[in-house]
């Protein structure tokens, strides 16, 4: 017998009925109960009603939400008359004012983060209001009894005179080399009792003091008057020297009140403590505090005639205090200059982390048997307890007594049964063909995956000669029990009115590949009868697509009733693969325009073993067609940061936010601790929130109509805040890219759309790990946030960055501005050097330069885009049917007449197997 024979013989039908139609529903409502309450699910906060496993949200009721009462108000000089003239029709009006309502706010969060990096710290801390003196850091400055002098202006030879001074410390006070003028108040017969009074300079001591007016006056030594200020403008100062707290410490000075103190040629001269000198004793306590304010105050001797003394003799210049005002605005830019560096820098070497430690074990393979699942050491010939009930057993049981020969030794213990789902629509046969052959070509045992492919509807793509359900039947090898031409089965589809019943036809048979024989199963979605003359006959969308393996797989764990599409998968899944579909653990989504890695599938399995926690996983995503216009090359880096900075830092937390649904891996279904089979990406309550069918608001429509993948994610987040999202670097797969500007708009346009609402979504969900500003929440809120002010985040940073180059260099350093600049510079910078610290692909360095050339694209015209067109839910150009119509309602709209619930029977399989029975023997 051949290998297509031994292959197809491997299941028989039942030789005996099933249990009782009672017996079995009991078991699947305790099941569907434990299931429940095994995973603490958490509803998502809207009313809804089920009708055939749909569920549908509750129209509005009269009374608006606070939300649409805020959108009327922001479109209040637009009544529906008006938007009706300009082409928006009644159904749409609300979505779009929701539109403008979310631009209004996302300029507003723009126009507040340009003004508080821009024109904030100018508006809280004007020049008028700073001390009007020289800073003592200023360049070429000296200090000379109080005053600060540019020694750089003098003439030669004395323009050498303080050149190694200044140079090496601006701003140093050179005093003693001059001769000091007489001060009124040290003679008075009081003051002079005590040693402060008495100090000469030094070179009053030895006789070779510099004139300073001849030096004013002959050599051109100035007095510092003018600093270069805002705008390279030149500012009118008082020589007075202005010393920060920090300048103060360094030079070993002391405060009194606002007047800064050097008091070394004091020390010079009485370097030893004075016995019965009370001024004495308080400089030297001064001196190690660095501040005598609070002890001059206490003192009974340094008042009055004393204290003038001290100051004007010791004085050196005045303390830089700076207005309350000019204080919150360095504190209010060093705060947010401290969050965004904390956060950048913690990612960033997070990330690292993840690279060097982490991502290496996720992928190795289990080195305990404990962590291999009981159905991976289980072949077609291996007898086991079901999961199903009773009637799955005789099923079972059957599938052991077979005439053929199998391929039991072919299986490999350990490796868990998966299912590769491949959603496709309008691709050509290369770009499936590439898929199927990279899945089919995985270094994993042909008999443990199972190829699900699906069709969304009789489409043919633009250039294409035929549609793509044709292309898919052509390249698989057709079980000859089935055959080609199977009939039409009825489901409960995602969408409105009467479109909610399609029909689908599955083919059953192998993917043959270079010597790989891989069980194949393809669902076209071909619709009714009734829409057979339309332009996308059974097209109903991506999320429909997966839901028809959702919904598939959560009947058969939990034994619920199954359409008539749902009984004929199991039939021939079972028919092809030779196991009943509860054998199947795990789930990889891809795309139809993905190539997979040929170790993938091995690595992402390896790490759901090694972790009983993981829900859902996935590999990075690379170009396949880098060079292949601009358009391509600029969208290599950013691939490549999203995943080696974003996904690996998230994954740290076990929160991969987004799952990319062109290459992910979920699990069907777990072990709770008490031993229970718990569904998870087929969970009940995860259907439900997915499967709604009916929106109503601009935010629903977002996260069911555009981002499918990632509304997913945050749902199995939202129910499992306690399992883990990651993400397995080693594995990995190449898809093609939009080449052209136009389609690049109407990706990204969703992508963009698609996280802005689910990290909406995101952010209300409080059980997520972490406290505070140390949790996934905070995170994720701050995700939100850089993305709504992306553009004016760019447009502040490039300002920063040009007045800094094009101003000479300042006589003046301006902190705050300074911060706020390397502040963003760094979050566009830092990046880079994940290229190089993980080592392995330096040449990102070049595609790096690209991408920071292409920033005003990404991070200006693409979210500016995105929020003008929060109301479209189209596709675009992401996927050309021919003869299509661009529409902004998204799929399987047809509010013309309703849902004919009857149409579509909902039996247990063990019903069906009694009716398809019975029909056999009547006949």
């Amino acid at each position: 017998m051949g290998d297509e024979e031994s292959l197809f013989s491997a299941a028989r039908r039942p030789t005996l009925f099933a249990p009782t139609r009672r017996q079995t529903e009991n078991g699947a409502d305790r099941r569907r109960t434990i299931a429940r309450k095994a995973t603490a699910s958490r509803t998502v906060g809207r009313k809804t009603t089920i009708a055939r496993n749909k569920v549908i949200f509750e129209k509005p009721k009269d009374k608006p939400s606070s939300w649409v009462i805020f959108s009327w108000g922001v479109t209040c000089c637009f009544p529906p008359f008006l938007l009706r003239l300009f082409g928006i029709l009644p159904q749409s009006q609300q979505a779009w004012r929701e539109k403008i309502a979310l631009c209004f706010i996302a300029f507003l969060m723009m126009a507040s983060t340009i003004f508080v990096l821009l024109f904030m710290p100018n508006l809280l801390c004007p020049e008028s209001l700073l001390q009007n003196t020289v800073p003592i850091n200023a360049y070429g400055g000296v200090v000379i009894f109080g005053n600060m002098y540019l020694s750089t202006t003098m003439f030669p030879p004395y323009n050498t005179l303080f050149e190694q001074t200044s140079s090496s410390f601006s701003g140093i006070d050179v005093s003693a080399v001059f001769q000091a003028d007489p001060i009124a108040s040290c003679s008075d017969n009081a003051v002079s009792l005590y040693s402060f009074s008495k100090v000469q300079s030094l070179c009053q001591q030895n006789n070779n003091c510099l004139d300073l007016n001849d030096l004013v006056q002959n050599q051109n030594l100035t007095l510092y008057t003018q600093i270069t200020g805002f705008q390279n403008k030149l500012v009118t100062v008082s020589p007075k020297p202005a010393y920060d707290w920090s300048d103060v410490i360094q030079r070993n000075l002391v405060v009194y009140q606002t007047n800064v103190l050097n008091f070394q040629p004091y020390f010079s001269q009485f370097p030893d403590p004075i016995k019965g000198d009370p001024v004495d004793a308080l400089i030297r306590k001064a001196q190690t505090l660095n501040d005598m304010t609070h002890l001059m105050a206490q003192s009974k001797v340094a008042t009055g005639i004393v204290a003038d003394c001290l100051i004007q003799k010791y004085t050196v210049g005045t303390l830089n205090n700076l207005p309350m005002s000019c204080i919150l605005s360095k504190l209010f830019v060093y705060t947010i200059a401290a969050i965004i560096l904390t956060i950048l820098f913690s990612k960033f070497i997070m990330a690292l982390l993840f690279d060097w430690f982490v991502s290496a074990r996720l992928a190795r393979n289990p080195t305990s048997e404990h962590m291999v699942s009981e159905f991976a050491l289980k072949s077609p010939s291996h007898q086991s307890e079901p999961l199903l009930g009773d009637g799955i057993q005789v099923l079972r049981g059957s599938v052991l007594t077979m005439d053929s020969e199998t391929t039991v030794e072919k299986v490999q213990a350990g490796e868990l049964y998966t299912a590769c789902l491949v959603t496709c629509y309008s691709e050509g046969r290369e770009s499936l063909k590439n898929t199927l052959d990279s899945l089919a070509k995985t270094d994993y045992d042909d008999r443990k995956k199972l190829l699900f492919v699906i069709a969304d509807g009789l489409v043919k793509g633009s250039g294409n000669e035929y549609t793509t359900p044709e292309i898919l039947i052509r390249m698989m090898h057709h079980s000859k029990k089935f055959g080609k031409d199977p009939e039409p089965k009825q489901y409960v589809a995602i969408a409105t009115g009467s479109k909610q019943l399609n029909m689908a036809k599955v083919y059953c048979g192998t993917y043959n590949v270079d010597g790989h024989m891989v069980p194949m199963v393809l669902i076209v979605k071909c619709g009714t009868p009734e829409e057979q003359g339309s332009a996308k006959p059974g097209n109903r969308g991506k999320r429909d697509s997966q839901l028809i393996l959702m919904n598939f797989f959560s009947r058969v764990t939990l034994n619920d009733r199954m359409t008539p599409l749902d009984y004929d998968l199991f039939t021939k899944i079972n028919h092809v693969a030779g196991v009943t579909p509860d054998f199947y653990e795990t789930v990889l989504m891809v795309d139809a325009d993905t190539m997979v890695d040929t170790m993938s599938l091995h690595y992402l399995i390896n790490a759901v073993q090694n972790d009983p926690l993981i829900n859902g996983l996935c590999g990075e995503t690379r170009i396949a067609n880098k060079k292949q216009s601009w358009v391509t090359m600029i969208q290599v880096f950013e691939y490549f940061i999203s995943h080696g900075m974003g996904k690996a830092f998230e994954s740290l937390f076990g929160g991969v936010t987004c799952l990319p649904g062109c290459f992910c891996m979920w699990r069907i279904k777990s072990t709770n601790k008490d031993g229970l089979t718990i569904p998870v990406i087929g969970n009940p309550d995860i259907i439900e929130q997915y499967s709604t069918n009916e929106v109503f608001t601009l935010h629903d429509k977002n996260l069911l109509l555009l981002g499918e993948d990632r509304f997913l994610t945050t749902i199995m987040l939202r129910q499992f805040p306690l399992r883990k999202t990651i993400y397995v670097p080693k594995a990995f797969c190449k898809t093609v890219v939009p080449d052209d500007f136009k389609t690049l708009l109407s990706q990204r346009r969703r992508w963009i759309n698609s996280t802005i609402h689910n990290l909406m979504e995101l952010v209300l969900v409080d059980a997520l790990c972490g406290t505070f500003c140390f949790s996934m929440q905070f995170l994720v809120f701050m995700d939100l946030l850089s993305t709504a002010v992306m553009p004016a985040g760019l447009i502040s940073t490039y300002y920063l960055i040009f007045s800094t180059i094009a101003k000479a260099p300042p006589i003046t350093d301006n902190i705050t501005n300074a911060v706020m600049t390397i502040s963003m510079v760094l979050v566009i910078f830092l990046p880079a050097f994940i290229v190089l610290l993980t080592g392995r692909r330096l040449s990102y360095i070049g595609w790096m330069l690209i991408y920071l050339l292409a920033l005003p694209i990404w991070q200006f015209i693409l979210p500016l885009y995105a929020f003008w067109n929060f109301d479209d839910f189209s596709w675009g150009e992401t996927r050309k049917v021919t003869g299509e119509k661009q529409s902004k309602a998204g799929h399987g709209d047809d509010e013309s007449s309703p849902f004919e619930q009857h149409k579509v029977p909902l039996m247990r399989w063990a019903e069906y197997e009694r009716k398809t029975r019975t029909s056999i023997s009547t006949n």
